[in-house]
C-alpha cells in the first residue's frame, strides 16, 4: 500500500473535482469569483477532514503502515520492539521503543524509514508534520489544478466563441 494511492490520491482528487466547477463559476462570473473561490476552497478543505477522519483516510493508513512495520519486526525475530505511528497529532514518524543495541537501533530506523507512507523513524516521540496537514495541503493543490483546468477551458470557450459560422 503506497502512501499516494492510499490517503493522498483521494486528498487531490477532491480538491481537483471541486476546483474545477468552482473554476468554471469563477471565470465565467467575474462578479462572483472571490465568493466562488473562498466556497471552493472551504469545501475542499472540509472534505479532505471528512476523508481523513470519519470516512477513515487516515486510520487505514495508519493500520496499513503499522502492520507493515510489525511485520519487518517479526521478519528479523525482534519481538521485544514496538512501532506505532505518532499520535496527538497524528503523523507519518514511526516511534520505535524497546530495548536494542546500537546496530539495532540504527539499521532499524533505516529500515522502517523506507516502509511505504512512513515520512521517518526515530527512538524518540517527537512531532512531525501533522498527516491532516499534509491532506489539506495535497487538497489545496488539487484545487489549484482544478482552477488551472478550468482557466484552460474557459479560454478554449473564449477562443472559440469567435467563430460564427
Amino acid at each position: 500500500m503506497n502512501a499516494l494511492w492510499s490517503y493522498f490520491w483521494p486528498c487531490f482528487a477532491i480538491g481537483l473535482l471541486v476546483g474545477g466547477p468552482v473554476g468554471t463559476v469563477a471565470f465565467r462570473r467575474p462578479a462572483r469569483r472571490n465568493t466562488a473561490l473562498a466556497v471552493g476552497i472551504f469545501l475542499s478543505l472540509v472534505l479532505a477532514a471528512l476523508w481523513h477522519g470519519p470516512l477513515g483516510g487516515a486510520e487505514r493508513l495508519t493500520n496499513r503502515v503499522e502492520h507493515d512495520a510489525r511485520g519487518v519486526l517479526d521478519h528479523y525475530e525482534m519481538t521485544q520492539i514496538e512501532v506505532h505511528l505518532h499520535r496527538g497529532p497524528l503523523s507519518r514518524r514511526l516511534v520505535l521503543s524497546g530495548r536494542a543495541d546500537d546496530f539495532q537501533t540504527t539499521e532499524l530506523v533505516r529500515l522502517m524509514s523506507e516502509l511505504p507512507g512512513v515520512s521517518s523513524a526515530e527512538w524518540t516521540n517527537d512531532t512531525g508534520v501533522p498527516l491532516i496537514a499534509e491532506g489539506l495541503a495535497v487538497a489545496l493543490i488539487g484545487f489549484l489544478f482544478g482552477l488551472a483546468l478550468a482557466y484552460l477551458n474557459e479560454l478554449r470557450r473564449h477562443h472559440n466563441a469567435q467563430w460564427n459560422w
